[in-house]
């Protein structure tokens, strides 16, 4: 009997601590989709970037402090520390970016780094398709590692995609963060159709990316082209 108690207790302990840790999660990705959101109205030229760098140093602290905590309290084992290292990553980008608009710094640091992360998240990418078999999850990773890589061109690059990079992080603030956490707080996102409707609408997403990018491909590849052309060649 005593045994028996240990072992519920311990189950109930565990189950306790995976509750807390999902939902702590989707309230950090409710946050991240408020930051985002500001951010892509700086890329905009409609917020201004110093206040808004504030924000990003509040939401950056916030999900440094709560994955760590969460950490602390679990099990720690391998899934428990990959599902909280990707917090990190959106922690510490926020956090960078908060200093980097609120200091006036040179971004090519912030766009390097962006470059590290656009490279795990696709590695989370892969785990998900993989491992735990979220397609809906799989499309949000595989954005965000677009998100990241626009960063690099932008900072590191030095490419002049602002306004591009303003859409995507719009579209993405909503439809991989806002959004999904909301539904996820009425007890909606786990819903078979609503699962399906967001693949969907990700998959959509997607193609607006690249449908709004082709401009700048085109137009790149015509700065390219002049470029290697000889002088006096015209």
């Amino acid at each position: 009997m005593g045994t028996a108690f240990l072992v519920l207790k311990e189950a109930m302990r565990a189950a306790t601590i995976a509750w807390r840790t999902y939902t702590m999660g989707y309230i950090g990705l409710f946050l991240s989709g408020a930051t985002l959101f500001l951010n892509a109205l700086v890329m905009y030229g409609k917020a201004n970037a110093k206040s808004v760098s504030y924000f990003n140093l509040f939401v950056g602290t916030l999900q440094i402090i709560i994955p760590f905590y969460l950490v602390l309290v679990s099990e720690q084992t391998p899934w428990d520390l990959y599902n909280n290292a990707g917090t990190f990553l959106f922690g510490l980008t926020y956090l960078y970016v908060g200093f980097t608009l609120m200091r006036d710094l040179d971004g090519t640091g912030l766009g390097y780094f962006s470059l590290w992360v656009s490279i795990i998240a696709l590695f989370y990418t892969i785990v998900t398709v993989v491992h735990f078999q979220d397609y809906v999850l799989a499309t949000h990773w595989f954005m965000w590692a677009f998100l990241w890589f626009l960063f690099y061109l932008s900072n590191a690059l030095g490419k002049d995609i602002n306004t591009y990079i303003g859409k995507v992080a719009f579209v993405q603030s909503w439809v991989t963060l806002t959004v999904p956490s909301m539904l996820y707080f009425v007890g909606l996102w786990t819903v078979d159709s609503i699962q399906f409707l967001f693949l969907l609408i990700s998959i959509a997403s997607m193609v607006y990316f690249a449908m709004a990018g082709l401009p700048l491909v085109k137009t790149s590849k015509k700065s390219t082209r002049k470029s290697m052309e000889p002088q006096g060649a015209n």
